[in-house]
């Protein structure tokens, strides 16, 4: 099998396993509705996944499950768990105590797709990380995205979305047998809690892991609530039933549009350097966050356009993040190390996204998305040491 062709099948593994993210998020008005449950467990069903991705996480890092285990097995254990997960809301009351657990089972799931997925994508190369994570990110993006187009597609009801979803990670557990590592792979014989130490004793560990979570800050707090926040600011000049669907539209085209972006990032960053291309798209995406609140209600094409920009420029630098640590990790603990970095900006946006509606109850939509932008600010400032040391100027610096 070609790098080519095998990077191809992981990214479509990585589509499918990665749809279930947003299933909830995507239709939670109306299993609101129909659960009759309120905004703190709507909030739940959301943070959940996040939480379950750390727990998840934690333990893969802590047990080296990408280092010392078949990728392989490991993405088709995760994604047979999450299609049960998922399809297990149709069994368990909407909005209660079982569906979120539901949600955290599914998150922990999520962690033993996406980090073996970049253990996988990086050991096809050496010299062009950024772009083959740059890949993968594009494809979680796109899987992120599917459940809006779902929701779209099925008029915004709820069961159509989760099943289609469930279906994706079986199909991705199914997928996961065909899969094939590259040349550059190393597996770790034992686990060593030295090499986790490595995210705060390395400078351009640590930094990388500072820069990620000031993206993560910004990023799943945007993906999980705009399609919420769009359909309330387009509801202000077009009825409530069309506002919902334009706004479940946008959310996906958001999404689905930054996937677009990731790969050239990628090609940009291996050429230029990653962390200058980070700040750059950091920069952009501040930017789009606070024109995006500034539009708040105001004209739908104009809301509508800045969504999109905003959601191009969210996500082409969290593969560098990663690339960063497999450039700078010895390799036979480097997945490791992307696990443990995943997990500590999972656990910042369970913060972000439970907090996202309560916000919003308190000083409106407007300056929520607005206060999304300190991420890109804090991200930026955590990456001036490498920024320094590379001789590349940080973008914004002097304006």
């Amino acid at each position: 099998m070609t790098k080519r062709v095998a990077l191809a099948l992981l990214c479509l593994v990585l589509v499918c396993g990665m749809s279930p993210w947003f299933a909830t998020a995507a239709v939670l008005s109306d299993m609101a509705r129909e659960g009759g449950f309120g905004p703190v467990r709507q909030a739940l069903l959301i943070s959940g996944v996040q939480a379950g991705f750390v727990i998840g996480a934690v333990s893969s890092a802590v047990l080296g499950l990408s280092d010392r285990f078949d990728p392989r097995r490991v993405i088709a254990c995760a994604a047979l768990m999450n299609a049960a997960a998922t399809a297990g809301l149709f069994l368990v009351p909407l909005g209660s105590n079982a569906a979120i657990a539901l949600r955290v089972l599914a998150g922990a799931g999520f962690a033993g797709i996406y980090p073996p997925g970049m253990k996988i994508a990086v050991g096809w190369s050496q010299r062009d990380r950024g772009f083959l994570v740059g890949l993968l990110v594009a494809a979680l993006t796109t899987g992120s995205a599917m459940p809006y187009l779902f929701a779209w597609a099925g008029g915004t009801a709820w069961r159509p979305v989760v099943a289609a979803a469930a279906i994706a990670s079986l199909l991705a557990a199914l997928g996961s047998f065909a899969l094939r590592l590259g040349p550059h792979h190393v597996r770790a014989t034992a686990f060593s809690a030295r090499a986790i130490g490595l995210m705060w004793s390395d400078q351009r560990i640590r930094s990388a892991t500072g820069g990620y979570l000031g993206h993560m800050w910004e990023l799943y707090a945007m993906w999980g609530w705009i399609g919420t926040a769009a359909a309330i600011g387009f509801g202000r000049r077009m009825p409530g039933d069309q506002a919902g669907q334009l706004a479940a539209m946008t959310a996906f085209l958001a999404i689905a549009l930054g996937a677009a972006f990731c790969a050239p990032a990628g090609r940009l960053a291996d050429r230029v350097g990653k962390a200058r291309v980070s700040a750059w798209a950091m920069l952009g995406s501040g930017s789009m966050a606070i024109a995006v609140a500034l539009s708040f209600g105001g004209p739908v094409w104009l809301s509508f356009l800045l969504i999109l920009a905003w959601g191009a420029l969210v996500i082409p630098d969290s593969a560098q993040f990663s690339a960063m640590i497999a450039d700078a990790a010895p390799p036979e603990v480097a997945g490791s190390l992307m696990t443990m970095q995943t997990a500590l900006g999972f656990a910042l946006t369970i913060l972000t996204v439970q907090a996202t509606p309560v916000v919003a109850g308190w000083i409106g939509w407007p300056g929520t998305l607005a206060l999304m932008a300190l991420g890109p600010v804090m991200g930026i400032a955590a990456l001036r040491p490498v920024l320094r040391r590379n001789a590349a100027p940080v973008p914004g610096a002097g304006a």
